[in-house]
């Protein structure tokens, strides 16, 4: 099992779709990282010499922001919305969909379980 960016790839998994398991690594970045090391895309992790795997952390080092960068920068530009007091902080900071979905019959995924409102039968 190869550990990249602090994340253990599975070793049975082909080298872009092991890739994918890094936060910020897409199957497109995946395949662009193997495009540039020039490793086969059915190749499975676990016939990787030590070498290409040590390249592929190199390059995923030198070239990409991923795992705890990403989630800083991204978790830090939440914060900076919320500070501000602009619509899309605003509604980070209530937990409601940011991104202009309807509310009234959907978004039980952001809003949460339905909770009872007392007197409201009909």
């Amino acid at each position: 099992m190869a550990r990249i960016a602090g994340v253990n790839i599975p070793s049975e998994k082909r080298v872009e779709i092991g890739l994918t398991r890094i936060f910020g690594i897409g199957s497109t970045k995946a395949k662009e990282i193997c495009g540039k090391i020039g490793i086969e895309r059915h190749r499975r992790v676990n016939e990787l010499s030590d070498d290409e795997v040590l390249k592929i952390r190199e390059t995923i080092d030198a070239d990409y922001k991923v795992e705890g960068d990403l989630r800083r920068e991204v978790g830090m530009n939440i914060k900076r919305l919320m500070d501000l007091g602009c619509y899309r902080g605003v509604r980070h900071r209530k937990g409601l969909p940011v991104r202009g979905q309807r509310t009234s019959s959907n978004a039980r995924t952001r809003k949460g379980k339905a909770r009872p409102i007392a007197g409201k039968k009909k």
